[in-house]
């Protein structure tokens, strides 16, 4: 069966993805300092970066419309499954969901199913990929959605990051009693919740403890060798650094590596590393 796996743009696609002809992304969208950028391949994270560090606003982003959804849906392909950052953190899974109504009272029904990925950045990467081996598999539609969840439920995102004042003003830390005392060079070590929120692990100091206690956080979890996701906003050596701990004390089916797109740079800002397992 022919399929389409649409991820929206807080998802980074390897050069791989890119290439399969399966994947195609949903664009969000961000403004900043006056300035309006869309997510897609003419993102330019340095003149991004560059713009915030300007801006005396905090950047804003906004998600696909339902009506963009369902131009992607209206395709060829027999099956197709869309996969947003988590519906507690954007409007993003919501906006798929509608958009599926909205092609089924035009055109009809459709295998069209929506993953709300509980994650972000490369933890939608991940959950792309996953779809695919399925789909390579010659799983049945309802086999793919079902092993696909059992996976969603099974994996971590961790994140380690300069700054949280972005995700803060945005209102993406709601319930979270952690306050960023930037004086005394406090990181702490982030986390997914079981239902896509965000919440604190660990309370360190400096980068490279935080690195070491997030390092350590993820191999007491990881319970089978998984394919181990890690996206960098602008600091590969980093990424590389962490990518080096955790194969110290564990072993990895694969290993995937990319830099930001333009929502995952946005919230992680320069210098921030997101661990997917």
């Amino acid at each position: 069966m022919s399929y389409k796996i649409i991820i929206d743009s807080c998802g980074e696609l390897t050069e791989e993805m890119k290439k399969s002809g399966n994947f195609e992304t949903a664009s969000l969208q961000i403004d900043v300092g006056g300035h309006h950028i869309v997510d897609d391949e003419t993102f330019d994270q340095a003149d991004f970066l560059k713009k915030i560090r300007e801006s005396e606003e905090c950047p804003k982003s906004s998600c696909p419309s339902p009506e963009r959804y369902m131009e992607e849906y209206h395709c060829e392909a027999e099956h197709i499954y869309a996969v947003t950052l988590s519906a507690e953190l954007s409007g993003s899974y919501n906006s798929a969901v509608l958009g599926k109504n909205l092609y089924e009272e035009e055109y009809g029904e459709k295998d069209i199913y929506v993953f709300n990925s509980r994650s972000a950045s490369v933890g939608e990467t991940l959950i792309g990929l996953k779809i695919a081996e399925c789909e390579k598999k010659g799983l049945s539609f309802k086999e793919v959605i079902d092993t696909v969840e059992a996976y969603i439920e099974e994996q971590h995102t961790y994140f380690l990051l300069e700054t949280l004042d972005i995700l803060k003003k945005n209102g993406r830390l709601k319930g979270l009693k952690a306050v960023v005392a930037t004086a005394l060079n406090i990181k702490p070590v982030m986390g997914s919740t079981p239902d896509g929120n965000i919440q604190q692990l660990a309370n360190t100091r400096g980068m490279k403890k935080g690195l070491v206690r997030m390092v350590e956080q993820i191999v007491a979890d990881l319970k089978n060798p998984k394919i181990l996701a890690i996206s960098h906003c602008n600091c590969r050596e980093r990424a590389e650094t962490v990518k080096n701990m955790l194969l110290e004390k564990a072993e990895f089916k694969d290993i995937i590596i990319v830099d930001t797109a333009g929502i995952s740079s946005m919230y992680a800002a320069d210098g921030g590393v997101i661990v997917v397992v």
